[in-house]
């Protein structure tokens, strides 16, 4: 039997579990992890500035394609309070990544310690296990049961605390006959499946609603199929956009309080069924339940028989994988289409992109300082439908998604659940590191850009270029446009005089000298026209230069978004809508008027 340390054994073991990319900071409590990374060769590492960021990074090269999962490493103490955030981020949208932390020695872990603190215990809620390793010898096991919790079920985090001790202790380990763990994914039936398709074949006005589960388990292809022959329009979720390309005439747009298409939710509310594959019934895509569920009936299926009924019971409910699912619902239609038992839907879809035509949001304003929706218009000229667009939360991220468009999975990658401001930067990084020869551009507003923007000189250093659309208000957007609810516009202001850029005026932080001098590229426009220009020169520059290249993109300081507050039947739309085609000229269908 081979001897080796017990981190050298960890090492071996995420090689063979597929791991070929890392993100992390080291420390002395991780320091003989790094020491075996370095010798066992064949996983490439990042180095972070911030090891919350490592976290985020990781999440960002997971969600890029199917099958990876993100690694990032941090020492004792606070390296793995700092990677809570990214851990919470992960199990709330089922994204697998592993968190490796060292450890203070065994012999004092509770003694106060210098930088012992019990991670473990404090990862538990946001992980599908966190474990301390007391013991050298149960490290392959721990790790091998990790990958085998990653994949299994709804996929989710793990993080592995090693005690220093523990890294640095011998034992026997074979890593040529090692291999991962079976894993496990609920299964739908054959029946089950007959009688939801059933209940779809029944109704008049159907919907499928496609979540992030069905991208986790790659069965875009098997959900399009599905309702292409079936002849149902779709509602992708948030988490779910790409699965169906916008521009399909299936395609009924996004629903919810925010992140939604007027058409998208005037086309839910006509409908009658309900067939949610994947998606979690998330807050802002149902608002007010009693709107939401009134004259429909629902079918769920969801890979965590506990999402079933969580958020209110649906008429039928099927536990299972997505893939597994999609692939007998397209066996049974299949077969009933050939038997010709399936009822043309054609009218009620063409229906559906009537309603793309008519109910339509403005985004061609001349207005100076910008509107935000003009940004959007020209990075739906600038950016072609291979673009994998990277955001998180704000104002920047409702309208974004409300506006630009989308082709492919994996082609928008959002933190849902969790949503922390400082998110996007690191993700960007992580997902162009996973897709190198992509065209990756992150979206955010000035105060997300701010939270973690140290991030971007890992884009310098390890040559990682992406293009960093910043719509810069000088506002907390979102929470400003909250507190009118209130009758307050308290402590959301973030304008100031910068006395070494007076040229700025009340924008306060000046973006291109911070991204300068942290070795990237940056672009500030200030009128619509030249937008389209500093997007290709961008794109130029990113490809020149191999950096992170920032268009700041100066706004009116008060824009309200189109949202609601309570129900998708009343969404606020504060700006004017389109009425004539100039309106909204890269819309996904012209405006149709008259």
């Amino acid at each position: 039997m081979a001897r080796m340390t017990a981190a050298r054994a960890a090492v071996e073991i995420l090689k063979r579990e597929g791991v070929s990319q890392a993100f992390g900071v080291p420390g002395a409590a991780i320091n003989p992890f790094y020491a075996a990374l370095k010798a066992g060769g064949g996983i490439d590492h990042t180095l972070a500035r911030h090891v919350e960021g490592a976290s985020h990074m990781a999440e960002g090269y997971t969600r890029a394609h199917p099958g990876n999962i993100g690694v990032c490493i941090g020492t004792s103490g606070p390296a793995g309070t700092d990677m809570i955030t990214g851990l919470y981020s992960a199990i709330g949208d089922s994204i697998p990544i592993l968190c490796i932390t060292g450890q203070a020695p065994t012999a004092v872990i509770h003694k106060e310690d210098f930088q012992a603190v019990d991670i473990a215990s404090i990862a538990k809620p946001v992980t599908k296990a966190a474990t301390t390793v007391l013991e050298a010898a149960q490290v392959p096991g721990v790790f091998q049961q990790a990958f085998h919790l990653m994949r299994s079920g709804r996929p989710g985090p793990v993080l592995i605390d090693l005690p220093i001790d523990v890294q640095l202790t011998e034992i026997e380990f074979d890593p040529e006959t090692y291999q991962p763990l079976p894993v496990y994914r609920p299964a739908a039936s054959r029946a089950q499946v007959e009688k939801a398709v059933a209940m779809l074949n029944a109704s008049e006005r159907p919907l499928i609603v496609a979540g992030g589960g069905v991208i986790n388990a790659d069965a875009s292809a098997l959900l399009l199929e599905f309702a292409e022959l079936t002849g149902t329009p779709v509602v992708p979720t948030l988490m779910g956009w790409g699965i169906v390309p916008d521009d399909h005439e299936l395609n009924a747009g996004m629903v919810g309080l925010q992140t939604s298409h007027r058409y998208g939710n005037a086309t839910f509310l006509e409908s009658d069924f309900v067939l949610g594959v994947g998606n979690r019934w998330a807050n802002r895509h149902t608002g007010k339940l009693d709107v939401y569920t009134a004259g429909r009936t629902f079918v769920h299926v969801d890979i965590e028989p506990t999402q079933l009924g969580k958020i209110f019971a649906p008429d039928y409910g099927i536990a299972s994988d997505a893939k597994i699912a999609l692939e007998l619902f397209v066996e049974v239609a299949r077969e009933l289409k050939a038997a010709g038992r399936l009822p043309d839907r054609s009218a009620w879809a063409a229906s559906a992109q009537e309603r793309k035509a008519t109910l339509q949001r403005r985004t061609h304003f001349d207005d100076v300082p910008m509107k935000p929706q003009r940004v959007y218009e020209e990075m739906n000229r600038a950016f072609g439908p291979d673009t994998r667009y990277v955001t998180t939360i704000g104002l920047s991220q409702i309208a974004g998604a409300q506006m630009l468009h989308v082709y492919k999975p994996r082609h928008w990658i959002n933190c849902g659940q969790a949503g922390p401001l400082g998110w996007t930067i690191p993700a960007a990084l992580g997902v162009a590191t996973a897709a190198p020869e992509d065209t990756v551009v992150a979206l955010s507003g000035d105060y997300d850009f701010q939270f973690m923007l140290e991030e971007l000189a890992v884009g310098a250093q390890h040559r990682i270029p992406y293009v960093h659309v910043l719509v810069n208000n000088a506002y907390l957007g979102l929470i400003r446009q909250a507190q009118r609810n209130l009758d307050i516009n308290f402590q959301v202001n973030l304008e100031f005089e910068n006395i070494n850029s007076p040229e700025l005026g009340v924008y306060g932080v000046d973006h291109v000298k911070v991204v300068e001098g942290l070795g990237c590229k940056a672009i500030r426009v200030t009128e619509p026209d030249q937008l389209l220009p500093a997007f290709e020169e961008a794109k130029k520059l990113a490809a020149e230069y191999r950096v992170p290249v920032v268009v700041e993109a100066i706004l009116e300081r008060v824009t309200n978004i189109s949202m609601s507050g309570s129900d998708i039947a009343s969404v606020n739309e504060w700006e004017e809508l389109a009425t004539e085609p100039g309106h909204a000229p890269t819309a996904i269908r012209p405006l149709s008027v008259g």
